[in-house]
């Protein structure tokens, strides 16, 4: 298949506004691995790359059991141009949305789910890291029950004004899939959103609490 560097890319994952994801083997390591294409435009734009590159350094760093990991970003020259893209951990399982649509979730079940995305909202908050886009789509279950949290704050880092209406540059976060404009950039998707996010207003780890609860409802 198509080689990014060291990485060899398998088969397409997944595609959205932010980027599209592959199922890649990682050839140094000999490891499987999500790689993330960003978008062209962003690899474009010095000050979305560098506020891109330092949140994704405090991403890294959290390390935590129930956030899938980011290995490293790269930039790479292909054929077409220079491009820009995250090796992230390969996470396993199906996604919530998908848990939901086969049928409803038993109470203990839901519970430990529950338990696993508030730990890893907590660990990124303690860190300044807001998801701003939680929603079932962006939580992973496992085969053995364990929940992996995606996709914290792309779109924060990667979307043109995004700092604009949030408290402090140290609260961006690389990686949401979808986001409108109303009054301001809105960074998220609608049915998980807080009122003030919805409004374009300010945004914190209150509308992460708030997304949570929409996911528990």
């Amino acid at each position: 298949g198509q080689k990014l560097l060291h990485y060899r890319l398998v088969e397409k994952i997944g595609e959205g506004g932010m980027g599209v994801v592959w199922k890649a083997l990682d050839t140094t390591l000999d490891r499987e691995v999500a790689i993330k294409v960003l978008p062209d435009a962003f690899s474009q734009d010095a000050e979305r790359l560098a506020r891109f590159e330092r949140e994704a350094k405090s991403l890294a760093s959290l390390n935590h059991p129930n956030i899938a990991a980011i290995h490293s970003v790269h930039e790479a020259e292909t054929s077409t141009g220079s491009l820009r893209f995250l090796a992230m951990e390969l996470v396993s399982g199906e996604d919530l949305s998908d848990r939901i649509a086969r049928g409803p979730v038993p109470l203990d079940e839901a519970l430990a789910i529950a338990r696993q995305i508030a730990t890893a909202l907590e660990a990124a908050h303690d860190n300044g890291i807001v998801h701003r886009d939680l929603k079932p789509a962006n939580v992973k279950v496992t085969p053995d029950g364990k929940v992996k949290v995606l996709d914290f704050g792309l779109a924060k880092a990667v979307v043109p004004g995004a700092t604009s209406h949030d408290r402090s540059s140290s609260e961006a976060s690389p990686t949401v899939t979808s986001l409108g404009t109303i009054a301001g950039t809105i960074l998220g998707t609608a049915a998980y959103m807080s009122p003030e996010q919805a409004r374009g207003g300010a945004v914190d780890e209150r509308a992460d609490i708030w997304a949570l609860g929409a996911v528990l409802f």
